[in-house]
């Protein structure tokens, strides 16, 4: 495993860190973690090296850090440097913030953690949580000894990102990015704008929800089988994620053995400006590729669920994002006919509007699924 400095933290952290977003489930539900396989797949990648381990107060339906208060029992919890975040949509008023934080104190089973963010800021939590004297709140955390590190995760445009990198003292920040992502949210832009400042940056969906790693087209294969060195999807993704020296960790949710093998593997290469200048037009040429070809820039966050009427909003888009990058209608027609439910297709949005308040991507929602409509059933 390779190490990288923590900004200006002085802390040591491997290059490639565990997200406890998406961990194995029994049956399908979400807040049914399938504590024995997580916790086997968790302990084997700390034996191997992974020392960052990211969670939040909504992962799991809450029941992301219920899971890792025991998972890191035995002497697993001093291994490893623990983040979790604050859930900014939840807050609802100052005393919020320590009752929170109060709780997951306990349900992680620690005393202190190491990194505590404010999760998925976006300009309306961050002039509530401005209101709510969230900065304020943090230094006495910090003083009480509850938290030892401080920073939030981001889902915004670049100038908001600015401002809030620059209104407090943060020691990091967590950015989406990845070679589809160069310029949406924070972007390169905002990752060397955080490094300049002294804040370290840990970066999520780097395979962009699996879409990097998984139904590759088949012109994006042929630009990777002309590389040199061969190479997964997946390993070019992480690979030019770690070619920035900015690059602190790249997250991996990770619920799968397969997956946490090749992911140690990759990281064994993952040294910063190490890729050269062929593969770097190559990665570029992919991109296009994709840009081409992708319909809608939903990752999978499930922050739009539950849906008041039952639609499963990912999974619907992600069906129409099949058609384009995949063009394969015929296969996107079946899944969708077949995996899904009736009450969870897109024919049942009566149009509220309360999934596009909360989508980190500001997708346009009601407007997808209406396509999906047309393109699934009618």
């Amino acid at each position: 495993m390779l190490y990288r400095k923590l900004g200006n933290t002085g802390e040591k952290v491997s290059i490639l860190g565990y997200g406890c977003m998406r961990l194995p489930v029994l049956d399908g539900v979400p807040d049914k973690i399938d504590e024995a396989k997580a916790t086997a797949l968790l302990r084997d990648a700390i034996d191997h090296g992974v020392n960052y381990v990211d969670a939040a107060y909504s992962y799991h339906g809450g029941m992301g850090e219920v899971f890792l208060g025991k998972a890191l029992a035995e002497g697993y919890r001093e291994k490893v440097h623990l983040a979790t975040k604050l859930s900014c949509k939840r807050v609802n008023c100052k005393e919020d913030m320590d009752r929170f934080l109060n709780e997951q104190l306990e349900k992680l089973q620690t005393d202190c953690i190491d990194f505590y963010l404010l999760h998925a800021v976006k300009k309306s939590y961050w002039e509530k949580l401005k209101r709510f004297g969230v900065t304020e709140f943090l230094e006495r955390a910090r003083a009480a000894g509850k938290i030892k590190y401080t920073g939030f995760s981001f889902h915004d445009e670049l100038d908001v990102f600015k401002e809030v990198v620059d209104a407090y003292p943060w020691d990091l920040c967590q950015i989406q990015l990845n070679y589809l992502d160069e310029d949406f949210q924070a972007g390169i832009e905002g990752l060397k704008y955080a490094a300049e400042k002294g804040l370290a940056v840990v970066v999520m969906e780097p395979l962009r929800g699996g879409n990097l790693a998984s139904k590759v087209p088949e012109e994006a294969r042929m630009v990777w089988d002309r590389a040199r060195i061969k190479r997964s999807p997946a390993e070019w993704a992480f690979r030019y994620l770690w070619d920035y020296p900015e690059v602190s960790v790249v997250l991996s949710g990770m619920s799968e053995p397969e997956h946490l093998k090749e992911n140690l593997r990759i990281a064994e290469e993952g040294h910063s400006s190490s890729l050269s200048a062929e593969e770097k037009s190559l990665i570029r040429e992919v991109k296009e590729i994709y840009r081409a070809r992708i319909k809608v820039n939903c990752t999978a966050c499930k922050y739009c669920m539950p849906c008041p009427s039952g639609v499963n909003i990912p999974r619907n888009l992600s069906y129409l994002n099949d058609v384009f990058m995949l063009d394969d209608v015929a296969n996107a027609r079946f899944q969708y006919g077949v995996l899904l439910s009736p009450e969870e297709k897109a024919g049942n949005c009566v149009e509220c509007g309360e999934c596009e308040e909360v989508c980190p991507q500001n997708i346009k929602i009601r407007e997808m699924l209406k396509e999906v409509k047309e393109f699934m059933e009618d």
